[in-house]
């Protein structure tokens, strides 16, 4: 459990967000977009090293090598035997680094509280973050959307209350997907795996584990927990928890300053009514603006995209005179951009993003704005210091309960 800063207990809600074939992946889109017609992705491919030396290994494999039975790992020569027709190319570690970041500042729209595990892979605690009344599985879903469509590659998003059961859920079937795995889920969903599978169980200890009779993750979560420390000491403990599903430890994240700070909505039915619109900008624009005060940010330009009934897109921005962390601000500006894009149109998809951030001290406001900024920065000064200790749901404006009530609305037809 997660303790507030008023002591109360809060369910953890962590997300771990796992690139496919990651290396392959971001060579692939380079390649697109450097003019090549062929999607390696679609090709019995890998990256690997050098092939000459013998010494080359599989760094990543696209999904038709996999069906040949390559690993990740194994040597290139040893992957041809298996496929004669298997492309090999070189990866760019540059490159990968600069796809990386790009993955990690769109996460960064949704919490600060990252832990960058690898290249590839990041844990994200939601847990102060999520908005009221939407879920951890729909941000999920969201996230891995959003990949998709914005930077070109999938991810598999595991959801669940700690960090292992995430991890563990992100690695169910690939790829491109959205798996949970709870604690009242672990008895159908993990335990029935091989000991091979269990996060922290390494290759010397499988067939010690096989020895004992262990080959499943429900065979050691039920294992006498006393024997298994006598035969592997501490780490013994270690795996016998992780087989329960048991895991405290937090999300280690190193604060960094995000490009941008925005949010989006895909809406239960298309909405024509711009009122209603603007109700869920109001929303939006309450969210982006706890982001950019937790920050210390204030935001230069505006955008405000939509997405119609026929998923075609629009977008439209405004670059401000003085840069803003005030919700009003960004709220009326979202408004008039979200005028000149409408027109009349069914909207199933509405966002917010604001980019070109500075510091708080960088936005001075002029003298004919300053008795106005300050009565709106105390407003903001209490939310923010009530959300801070109560979570994000504790206070919400009056157009963000009808945004509220509208996603309970769609909650209710799920049912």
């Amino acid at each position: 459990m997660f303790y507030n800063a008023n002591g109360d207990t809060m369910e953890r809600q962590i997300l771990h967000v796992d690139v496919n074939n990651a290396f392959l992946s971001w060579t692939a889109i380079d390649r697109l977009r450097s003019g090549e017609m062929l999607d390696i992705r679609t090709i019995p491919a890998i990256i690997g090293g050098d092939e000459s030396s013998r010494h080359g290994i599989v760094l990543a494999k696209s999904m038709k090598a996999k069906e040949f039975g390559i690993k990740t790992g194994e040597p290139i020569y040893q992957a041809r035997k298996k496929c004669p027709n298997l492309q090999v190319f070189q990866g760019d570690y540059h490159s990968y680094q600069k796809h990386s970041e790009q993955l990690y500042q769109i996460l960064l729209e949704y919490t600060d509280q990252i832990e960058r595990f690898s290249i590839d892979e990041c844990f994200m605690d939601m847990t102060l973050f999520l908005p009221p009344k939407e879920k951890l599985l729909d941000k999920a879903y969201e996230i891995n959307r959003r990949i998709k469509e914005e930077l070109g590659f999938s991810v598999n998003v595991g959801v669940s209350n700690n960090k292992l059961l995430a991890k563990m859920a992100s690695d169910f079937q690939k790829p491109d997907r959205v798996h949970t795995l709870y604690q009242h889920e672990i008895e159908k969903k993990m335990w029935i795996l091989p000991i091979s599978e269990l996060f922290m169980v390494g290759r010397k200890s499988i067939p010690k584990l096989e020895q004992m009779g262990i080959r499943t993750i429900g065979d050691l979560a039920k294992y006498d927990k006393n024997i298994l420390i006598k035969r592997f000491g501490k780490h013994g403990k270690i795996m016998w928890e992780y087989a329960n599903g048991m895991d405290a430890s937090l999300v280690i994240y190193q604060q960094e300053l995000p490009k941008c700070i925005g949010n989006s909505i895909t809406l239960p039915e298309d909405i024509y009514n711009i009122s209603r619109l603007n109700e869920i900008l109001l929303a939006l624009s309450e969210q982006i603006t706890y982001r950019l005060r937790k920050h210390e940010l204030k935001a230069s330009v505006i955008c405000v995209q939509i997405k119609t009934k026929d998923f075609v897109s629009f977008s439209h921005q405004k670059t401000l005179t003085i840069p803003t962390n005030v919700t009003k601000r960004i709220y009326e500006t979202s408004k008039e951009l979200l005028e000149q894009i409408h027109q009349n149109r069914a909207i199933r998809l509405i966002g917010i993003q604001t980019s070109k951030l500075v510091g708080k001290e960088e936005g001075q406001l002029s003298i004919f704005t300053e008795e106005e900024n300050e009565k709106q920065e105390k407003i903001e000064d209490v939310m923010e210091n009530l959300k801070n200790k109560y979570g994000y749901g504790i206070i919400t404006r009056a157009g963000e309960i009808k945004v509220n009530n509208m996603l309970n609305i769609r909650e209710e037809k799920h049912k």
